[in-house]
């Protein structure tokens, strides 16, 4: 492995999973997987170890479930992204892991290229955020807590007429390039405002833009 190399530890119970997905990512040459965990406590303990810089974590697991484990080490090492796996697309604990500081969702049937590009996004520091998980997301918001923060609100109104139109869009799981064909704007221009927008909001990243703008009130569940 070279030393610029994405350094992954993967979190699952199931050690068929844990095994599979090291075969798969150690035959790509700048990702390297410097551990596994068994539950959520035992990750958290693997992450203060090995400083990995993306966590590949179950959702289910013993002893310590992958939302809790999430949120700690998302709390205690910022730097460090967590992909969550799970075994469906539409999983009812999207919304709740995405607030836990999740940069994502993989299946856990996915390829390995899949795999591999997902490893990538998150440790540039972008998210996996698609249509499909943002509409379960708008449902979750629902079900769960329908109503605004108005502090949260008010924080919005920091941001300019044009970074709260690319917020709401990036609360729809749109990509930058589709961002900018909305808006008919250049790609880099776009990256600019995500960036201020993540800045001025105190945000990690645009999968935590995307829940800031529903527990605001930015965009609603009933729609945009």
């Amino acid at each position: 492995m070279t030393s610029g190399s994405i350094r992954v530890l993967i979190a699952d119970d199931q050690q068929m999973v844990r095994q599979g997905f090291t075969v798969l990512l150690d035959t790509k040459p700048d990702i390297e997987v410097v551990g596994q965990a068994v539950d959520g406590r035992d990750a958290i303990a693997r992450v203060a170890e090995l400083s990995p810089d993306v966590v590949l974590m179950d959702i289910r697991m013993p002893e310590l479930g992958g939302i809790e484990a999430t949120r700690r080490i998302t709390a205690d090492h910022p730097g460090i992204r967590v992909l969550m796996l799970t075994t469906f697309d539409l999983d009812e604990y999207v919304y709740e892991a995405l607030r836990a500081g999740a940069s994502g969702f993989l299946l856990k049937d996915a390829s390995a290229d899949q795999l591999a590009e997902a490893v990538r996004v998150v440790a540039a520091g972008d998210a996996l955020l698609a249509p499909g998980i943002t509409r379960r997301l708008i449902a979750e918001f629902s079900r769960l807590d329908g109503s605004p923060r108005p502090p949260l609100r008010q924080r919005v109104g920091e941001l300019t007429d044009r970074e709260t139109e690319v917020l709401a869009l990036i609360a729809q799981g749109l990509s930058n390039a589709e961002i900018a064909g909305r808006l008919v704007v250049a790609e880099q221009t776009v990256k600019t405002h995500v960036g201020r927008i993540l800045v001025k909001l105190g945000l990690r990243d645009r999968t935590q833009a995307a829940v800031f703008a529903y527990e605001s009130g930015l965009i609603r569940p009933s729609g945009y």
